[in-house]
């Protein structure tokens, strides 16, 4: 069967659905939604590289999961959706099996979502995406003018900011990978829908008591006790140590590329002279023994030269594996490829993921991949710098000879 044909007549009936049935009260679930639902299936799926039928599964489960928006909004439209899928499939050759592999995917999206298989955890996670990205603010807007706009009733801010609260804070990712990859803008986006609360609330009770002084109520200015409680500041800048990590890297790579270019001057001029010197001076040697010794000093200043600043840029090989005891002891730094480069996919993916759920172990990778790279910088500036006092004496001393040769000839 020719899966990948298959989700292609899927999307295009999909996207056909959408236009035929349009409703323009459906300002969150609509056809925009349902791409950015498929888009995130696709990328999800790829991570976990499922084979050609889980994919085709997850990603029609996709295509169809709001369907049933069109038909009916509001609770249901799941099993509905679910329905339109079979009819559609049924009609298109598609197996029993893979039939009802999309509807469990479609009907585990039901709220709140309870999915069992991994193609199930991808559709779930895909479908709720947003709620880890920059753009659930307005993303949330839109589903808040879309139940205004279905029911027919004007939704209390307030209300509707407690409710998303209350999403955001009951909700969980299924798979890791979102986990790791939506779990903290999620709870910035948390932290955020409670400031904004807290803002509301504060300026309701300060008109209450500005209203209670005109009316001079002193009974009306204690109208509600109610403390919100404010989320706590985390204990370190996150944004300003990511910052400062990305600096002192790029800082880094910088002064380790300046270095390079620093010795491949001094290789190049070297072997500039070294050439001119073999090219000229050596087939009149003979009939000019004077300058024997002040090309010989030349000559050896040039090659020495050269030898420090090949040092300088030599790379030093690592063994490029790791154990999976230094990755329990967090002693290996998983973001240098000399610590992986002979190990397999499957065991340095394992090791990443560890990092990535372990903040002590991540930054103190990102500390240990500085230090080196200092390390390593101040090995190459030291050796560049005995490169270029060799050549700026050396060259000094042959002048000297050069020239003392030249005057005793004569």
């Amino acid at each position: 069967m020719n899966y990948h044909e298959l989700l292609k007549n899927v999307e295009d009936h999909v996207n056909s659905f959408f236009r035929e049935h349009a409703d323009p009260n459906l300002f969150f679930h609509n056809l925009s939604h349902t791409r950015n639902v498929v888009d995130n299936s696709k990328q999800i799926a790829d991570h976990y590289q499922l084979d050609d039928r889980n994919f085709f599964i997850v990603c029609a489960a996709a295509c169809f999961h709001d369907t049933g928006q069109l038909i009916k909004c509001g609770e249901g439209h799941e099993e509905r959706s679910a329905e339109l899928a079979q009819v559609y499939l049924s009609n298109s050759g598609v197996n029993e099996d893979d039939i009802t592999g999309i509807k469990k995917c479609i009907l585990a999206t039901t709220m709140p979502q309870a999915p069992e298989s991994l193609n199930e955890q991808i559709i779930c996670d895909a479908d709720l995406y947003n709620l880890g990205t920059d753009a659930f603010k307005e993303q949330n807007k839109l589903l808040r003018k879309e139940m205004e706009a279905v029911n027919k009733v004007k939704i209390d801010g307030a209300a509707w900011r407690a409710s998303s609260i209350s999403i955001l804070e009951n909700h969980s990712y299924h798979t890791d990978y979102c986990r790791l990859l939506l779990n903290k803008t999620k709870a910035e986006n948390l932290d955020w829908l409670k400031n904004r609360q807290e803002e509301k609330f504060k300026k309701e009770q300060e008109a209450v008591a500005k209203a209670a002084i005109a009316s001079q109520d002193p009974l009306a200015v204690n109208i509600d006790d109610k403390k919100i409680v404010k989320p706590k500041k985390k204990d370190r800048p996150d944004k300003g140590i990511e910052t400062m990590f990305r600096i002192s890297s790029s800082n880094s790579i910088r002064m380790s590329v300046m270095a390079d270019n620093k010795a491949h001057i001094m290789i190049s001029v070297n072997s500039i002279i070294i050439s001119v010197v073999l090219a000229l001076i050596m087939k009149n040697l003979e009939e000019n023994r004077n300058l024997i010794i002040p090309t010989i000093i030349l000559l050896l200043v040039n090659i020495t030269t050269i030898i420090y600043s090949v040092i300088a840029t030599r790379p030093k090989v690592a063994p490029g594996f790791f154990t999976q005891e230094q990755v329990e002891n967090k002693s290996v730094n998983l973001l240098f490829f000399g610590s992986f480069y002979n190990m397999g996919y499957p065991e340095y993916d394992e090791g990443m993921k560890k990092l990535m759920a372990d903040r002590e172990f991540l930054y103190g990778s990102l500390i240990k991949d500085i230090y080196w790279q200092g390390k390593v910088l101040g090995r190459k500036y030291q050796l560049l710098r005995i490169s270029y006092t060799i050549f700026l004496y050396g060259i000094i001393a042959s002048v000297i000879a050069f020239t003392a040769a030249i005057i005793f000839s004569f």
